[in-house]
């Protein structure tokens, strides 16, 4: 057995190591999520752990590890009376993140159960993470249907499994510790929510403690059991404060002062829900027993909301998780006192009150003329504005007279990044056909999981069973088989998998136009909000995203296939436009990247979103080379959506073309609401009713 590297040899982290040991003196807290970049001893710090947790007492002879003071009455091994009991370590069960659902929650013996009648139940991890840990490695990563079991074992305390009308049900409560990068995608809300403290990691920038580092891991590598045993003392010092800090909790008073700062903080901080303010309160009573204290102090409470409230703060993918601490602070010392008492002082130090007659804001605020405010860049107030927009008069108007080309660098050179306009729900683009990519949320594909379509003879071991088909087969050969029980004699040959259609998540490749053409201000910022939204609809499905813009004298690939959207709209957020209208160099870099992507992932369908308004700029005929790069995807099927960013009363119509050219599809930014094909419904018949009326 491989010794654990100890948990007091860990150097730094000090946020890291704290959430855990909360949660190993009160694992009510909820779990723990460690977000961070590689290397940054994220599953060094859980592993060790499990060494410190006490031992628990379990029912001999129980495989679901009851415990005896209160045995579950519903255990598939009970019922339990009168049975000794054994003490065990606290275990720590790794989730792997391609693990199948049956060796998630168990599995049962379909065959079995039809032939003989009985429940031949195995246990999965959730079981034997009962009463103690379940690690996720890469918990982002993880499928959405182990997802949705863990969501609900972790809502009730019990996994449930049932099939074909044999069910089974035992206690599966644990202390749900993940660890992630954010590089490579985030959590769903619903399992982030679950977790209830999280930290951030990253790697010092302490010449002295990364020196350290290395000399311990070394050490490790070395002679793992001479290290271990360097540390035991501080080990034994360790696993004894937890002891004591477990048997102190249940004396710790949350006072009602506590309890409001609580409240305050959450609804200061716009939490949803009620979990957070539970969260709150159990992380800052366990905070007092760790201390050992038997009252909580403001300074539990602020520690709480620093570990439990920024990850329940977010609103989309796209917001960093955070706390202004300041905010924190203020809203901590207004609910300071029991009795609210008088209005506090907002500034109670007499030496800072600033002259009465003095300028409030002297560089100038939101109603000043300095940096600070005054009128937004490229109007009125900078009518010479680098982008050359509509307010700056350094771009032609929008349908300008049908082909003349439009100057290649609208305004001049690089434009500086605009803000994107707010993102909106957008309709739902899918590829065609039927897959068997990995699942997730956007394209029809084969699936274990989904709606039931037919049967097949299973290929491997047995999927879902399909009950009537299995009946169906065995049933012409029962007398054959000499069937005289009331069980149905059922063979390896009888049993029939469900064939099932679910959904997968595929690649989404953006192809993005940021040359001059795209420059207007009003403009680029409705194309960012369009290529946003789209990543928030591609994170809500679970695709991969990639980033590529054509503008100047050729196309960069931004951002190379990823899971993590979020990184896609950073980079979409610092996007400079300007110059030339490449549309050829765009298409064919797409083209590379989606050769390459097929040959490391074949079964993950590409979709195409090229954001243009189908001008083109460059060479002696850049409409023609557009046209045959554009070819060059529709020859190998790849599914395109151009998603038409011309605007005006006279449009050309480029875009249109570049899309029949990919056998795609071409929509405007409107029609790319999912709000557009619905209001005219509504129009429609609001009108038919009013014909009607009349």
């Amino acid at each position: 057995m491989t010794t654990p590297y100890p948990f007091t040899a860990v150097v730094g982290q000090d946020d890291l190591r704290l959430a855990l040991l909360l949660n190993a003196v009160s694992p009510r807290v909820g779990g723990v999520l460690v977000r961070g970049e590689k290397g940054t001893a994220k599953s060094t710090a859980v592993r060790a752990l499990s060494a410190l947790i006490p031992a628990v007492e379990t029912v001999a002879g129980c495989r679901f590890s009851c415990d005896p003071l209160s045995p579950d009455p519903a255990c598939p091994d009970g019922p339990h009376e009168a049975v000794g009991a054994v003490a065990r370590p606290a275990r720590m069960v790794e989730l792997p993140i391609g693990a199948s659902e049956d060796r998630l929650v168990g599995a049962l013996d379909i065959e079995r159960a039809l032939s003989e009648g009985v429940k031949a139940f195995e246990p999965g991890l959730l079981a034997d993470a009962h009463r103690g840990i379940l690690y996720v490695d890469e918990v982002n990563l993880l499928h959405d249907h182990l997802v949705d079991v863990l969501l609900d074992a972790a809502a009730m305390g019990a996994s449930y499994v049932e099939r074909e009308g044999v069910s089974v049900r035992h206690a599966a409560r644990f202390l749900l510790v993940g660890t992630m990068n954010p590089e490579e995608g985030e959590l769903r809300p619903q399992l982030l929510d679950r977790f209830g403290l999280t930290v951030e990691v990253s790697a010092s920038r302490e010449p002295d403690q990364r020196v350290e580092v290395v000399r311990r891991r070394l050490a490790y590598d070395d002679d793992p059991a001479s290290f271990a045993a360097r540390w035991a003392g501080e080990e034994d010092a360790l696993r004894a404060r937890i002891t004591a800090a477990r048997a102190l909790l249940p004396q710790v008073r949350l006072g009602d002062g506590a309890l409001r700062q609580i409240a305050a903080t959450c609804a200061a901080f716009e939490v949803d829900g009620m979990r957070a303010d539970i969260v709150m309160a159990r992380t800052a009573t366990a905070l007092a027993a760790w201390a050992g204290r038997t009252d909580v102090l403001a300074e539990d409470v602020r520690q709480a909301a620093l570990l439990a409230l920024p990850h329940r703060r977010r609103r989309n993918p796209f917001d960093a998780p955070g706390l202004d601490e300041e905010k924190l602070d203020r809203t901590l010392e207004e609910f300071a006192d029991d009795d609210p008492g008088p209005e506090p002082d907002p500034d109670p130090d007499p030496d800072s009150d600033p002259d009465p007659d003095q300028d409030p804001d002297p560089d100038g605020g939101p109603d000043g003329g300095g940096p600070g405010g005054g009128q937004p860049r490229g109007g009125p107030a900078d009518p010479g504005g680098p982008d050359g927009g509509p307010d700056g008069g350094g771009a032609p108007p929008e349908g300008g007279v049908p082909g003349q080309r439009e100057p290649d660098a609208a305004g001049g050179g690089e434009q500086r990044p605009v803000a994107a306009a707010e993102p909106f729900r957008t309709k739902t683009l899918s590829v065609p056909g039927m897959g068997e990519g990995a699942a997730g949320r956007r394209s029809r594909s084969r699936a274990e999981h989904g709606r039931t379509t037919g049967s097949r003879r299973p290929r491997g071991p047995l999927g879902k069973l399909h009950l009537a088909a299995t009946v169906q087969a065995a049933a012409p050969h029962q007398r054959a088989r000499g069937r005289s029980g009331p069980g149905l004699v059922v063979r390896r040959d009888d049993l029939r998998q469900a064939a099932r259609e679910g959904r997968e998540s595929n690649l989404v490749l953006f192809v993005v136009d940021a040359s001059g053409s795209m420059a207007a201000r009003r403009r680029m910022g409705a194309v960012k909000g369009a290529v946003l939204s789209l990543l928030l609809d591609a994170y809500q499905r679970r695709d991969k995203v990639g980033l590529i813009t054509f503008r100047g004298g050729g196309a960069e690939l931004v951002l190379p296939p990823t899971s993590s959207v979020d990184a896609a709209a950073a980079r979409l957020e610092k996007l400079p436009t300007g110059g030339r209208t490449p549309l050829a160099a765009g298409l064919l870099k797409a083209h590379d990247v989606l050769r390459v992507e097929r040959m490391r992932d074949p079964a993950r369908r590409p979709l195409l979103l090229v954001v243009t308004d189908g001008r083109a700029t460059g060479g002696p005929d850049p409409l023609a080379l557009a046209s045959r790069a554009a070819r060059l995807h529709a020859a190998e099927g790849t599914a395109s959506v151009v998603v038409d960013c011309e605007s005006g009363p006279v449009r050309l119509g480029l875009a249109g073309a570049l899309a029949a050219d990919l056998r795609g599809t071409a929509v405007t930014l409107d029609e790319l609401r999912a709000d557009a094909i619905t209001g005219l419904v509504k129009s429609v018949r609001t009108a038919g009713t009013d014909r009607k009326a009349a």
